[in-house]
């Protein structure tokens, strides 16, 4: 399904966290798609992005940023209950990196003050 581009803002959120459900409740407000296509949808987009990481392919969203699986070696650690030393293991962590559009943008509504509103952008630019 292609969508022409669409403009909506995210009034100050309630909870500190933009989630899930509240992704999809925007699609079924502003977008006009049924809840269970807003969720679908949704659900589809995260199992995507989080698939890809696990087959170690990066994810790149043009304007958003990127999402990489990075190998961390293995390290000594140290039980801060007992302080006896334990090996940490070598472990794969995602990680994500702001695209330069971004950070502009929040350096930009830094400068201007905490504003209240996010622009998004659907579809093709």
């Amino acid at each position: 399904m292609r969508m022409n581009a669409a403009e909506f803002t995210l009034e100050a959120l309630e909870t500190p966290a933009l989630t899930k459900a509240h992704l999809a409740d925007l699609l079924f407000e502003q977008i006009g798609l049924n809840k269970r296509e807003s969720k679908d949808m949704v659900e589809a987009f995260f199992e995507l992005v989080a698939g890809s990481l696990i087959e170690g392919t990066d994810v790149k969203i043009s304007g958003f940023g990127n999402f990489q699986i990075r190998v961390k070696a293995p390290r000594p650690g140290r039980n801060p209950r007992t302080g006896e030393a334990i090996p940490i293991g070598e472990r794969r962590v995602a990680t994500f990196h702001a695209s330069a559009k971004l950070k502009e943008q929040i350096q930009g509504s830094a400068e201007q003050g905490a504003s209240t509103e996010v622009e998004w952008s659907l579809g093709a630019e």
